[in-house]
C-alpha cells in the first residue's frame, strides 16, 4: 500500500513542476563573447526589463562624474592626487647600528649636500641608508655613478616616494 500511494505522491508532484526552461543566448558587455544559459523565460523577460531600465533612467550618482582627460597629466597634477608613490632612492650601505649608520649619513651629507639622505631602520638590528627620490630607474642613474665613486656598495632600490620629491 505504501509504494503505490509513493509513486502516485510522486507522478503529482512531477506534474506539477512545469518549467518553462529555454536556452537563452546573450552577449557579454565586456568582451562581446556569446553566452548561452538555460533559464526560464520569465526570469529573462525580467532581466530584460531592468536592463532597459536601467539604460533609460541614469544613475543616482550622476553628479559624481569621473572625467577622463584628454591630455596627458603633468607632475604636479599626478602628485596632488597621489602623494606617495611607487619610486626609487639609492640605498648607500646597510649597517649594523645606529651609531654606525650616523656616521655614514654625516660623511654622505658633507659629500653631497643636495641629496636627502634617510635611515630606514625596517631591517633591525640593521639600518639601511637610503638617498634621493626618484620615478625611475633610469633618473637615479647619474646621482647614482656619482655616489658610487665614495660608496661602491650603493644601489638604486624600490622604495615608496612621495611625488614631490622625486626627480
Amino acid at each position: 500500500m505504501k509504494n503505490p500511494l509513493l509513486a502516485l505522491f510522486f507522478l503529482i508532484s512531477c506534474a506539477f513542476y512545469h518549467t518553462d526552461a529555454q536556452q537563452i543566448v546573450k552577449t557579454d558587455t565586456l568582451s562581446g563573447t556569446k553566452l548561452t544559459l538555460s533559464m526560464d523565460n520569465r526570469i529573462d523577460k525580467a532581466l530584460s526589463e531592468l536592463e532597459e531600465c536601467s539604460r533609460e533612467t541614469p544613475p543616482e550618482s550622476a553628479g559624481t562624474r569621473i572625467l577622463v582627460p584628454s591630455r596627458e597629466l603633468s607632475t604636479a597634477e599626478i602628485c596632488r592626487r597621489n602623494p606617495r608613490i611607487q619610486g626609487f632612492k639609492i640605498q648607500i650601505s646597510v649597517v649594523k647600528s645606529n651609531a654606525e649608520a650616523n656616521e655614514v649619513k654625516t660623511d654622505f651629507r658633507r659629500k653631497f649636500p643636495q641629496l636627502k639622505v634617510l635611515t630606514d631602520a625596517s631591517l633591525r638590528p640593521n639600518y639601511k641608508l637610503l638617498a634621493g627620490s626618484y620615478f625611475t630607474r633610469q633618473s637615479a642613474a647619474a646621482d647614482l655613478s656619482r655616489i658610487r665613486q665614495h660608496f661602491p656598495t650603493a644601489v638604486a632600490v624600490p622604495y615608496s616616494i612621495f611625488c614631490v620629491e622625486g626627480k
